[in-house]
């Protein structure tokens, strides 16, 4: 596996720009492939999803995230205190890293009794400012009880008033199957059964992979220096059969595809120096930001990020930052939709191949 580049543009103001609340998606485009998606090559283009195939070569390999978003937002008490928490990192045996309102108000030790009849002792509180909680169920009664009594655990920026049933559908991409995240790999929710098609008739092959996205995906980046920002690991698996198809693609010419931020981490976490996909399971923590030369992804379909985010960090290491921000520019003024629920965009790179 590789080691990450110099990095440049290391000031956060950097990644900055103004973005208008009204540009925040709340709620997704119906059918999921008429959202817009602006294409970035040496001009931009402002086209819709459904458009995809025509953007695509024959031979291209598309990759994307099958992994499945966990109801994992939880209502119960403390007492007579209420309590909401949201887990975000399974620790294992039962165990859970959360986030927890309100949060200081919890004790290790202290009990908290969620709806539906289980508890979950407080084991601790690390420094970070969540808690880590003890469930008294085993793994998989407790993911039946979340699937039972959890809620969707949408971003900070999708306002709702309760919580709509709707969100338990179009929180999910169609590729959702192997469960484990608490974020969905959003640019993977444009995808249709006849948008697949679609591309399989262009004689654009489709692979999947997992990254089991954490909520570490929205935590803000509190460093001005970026070299100095951790990022957080998230788990996941590329399996041998699919790391030897990308390979066969470009080595016949094709371009690998990468669906959304979330794909591209982890082929770029999984290739060697020659270029190669190498099969991998584990965590990755892999940081990228200007400075960082792909060797694995070729193009790459993403939705509308933060400012000041390691996403745009991402793509504006792929599409280069000036770039990217004539196209973010050009996509508030026409209007585009941003964040989890909002429109695409399809990056090419600066010389592409």
């Amino acid at each position: 596996m590789r080691d990450e580049t110099s990095r440049e543009n290391t000031s956060i103001d950097d990644f900055d720009f103004d973005l208008p609340t009204a540009r925040i998606a709340q709620r997704p485009c119906a059918p999921r492939d008429a959202a817009r998606l602006l294409t970035i090559e040496r001009e931009f283009g402002d086209r819709r999803v459904g458009d995809l195939p025509g953007a695509l070569r024959v031979g291209d390999i598309l990759v994307v995230n099958d992994t499945k978003v966990i109801p994992v937002r939880l209502r119960g008490t403390r007492g007579a205190v209420a309590v909401e928490v949201t887990l975000h990192k399974d620790l294992g045996d039962g165990r859970w890293r959360a986030f927890a309102k309100p949060g200081r108000r919890l004790r290790p030790g202290d009990r908290v009794d969620f709806t539906g009849g289980f508890t979950a002792l407080v084991a601790s509180k690390p420094p970070e400012g969540d808690v880590i909680l003890q469930f008294d169920l085993s793994p998989d009664a407790l993911h039946a009880a979340l699937a039972k009594h959890g809620k969707m655990p949408l971003p900070p920026y999708i306002r709702r008033e309760g919580t709509l049933v709707a969100d338990t559908h179009d929180y999910q991409t169609m590729f959702a199957d192997k469960a484990g995240a608490v974020a969905a790999p959003t640019a993977g929710l444009h995808f249709t059964e006849a948008l697949l098609q679609a591309l399989e008739d262009q004689g654009v092959e489709i692979a999947q992979l997992t990254l089991h996205v954490g909520a570490g995906t929205f935590l803000p980046v509190k460093v001005d220096d970026i070299k100095q920002h951790q990022m957080h690991a998230e788990f996941g698996e590329i399996d041998g059969a699919t790391a030897a198809r990308i390979n066969a693609a470009r080595a016949r010419g094709g371009r690998v595809v990468a669906v959304g931020t979330t794909c591209t981490r982890l082929l770029e976490s999984a290739v060697d120096t020659a270029g190669l996909v190498q099969p991998f399971r584990g965590e990755t923590d892999i940081f990228i930001t200007p400075g960082y030369k792909f060797c694995a992804v070729d193009v790459m379909m993403t939705n509308f990020h933060l400012p000041r985010s390691t996403l745009f960090m991402l793509v504006a290491a792929f599409g280069g930052l000036d770039r990217m921000r004539r196209a973010y520019a050009h996509a508030i003024a026409a209007d585009y939709r941003f964040y989890s629920y909002g429109d695409a965009c399809l990056i090419f790179p600066e010389r592409a191949p």
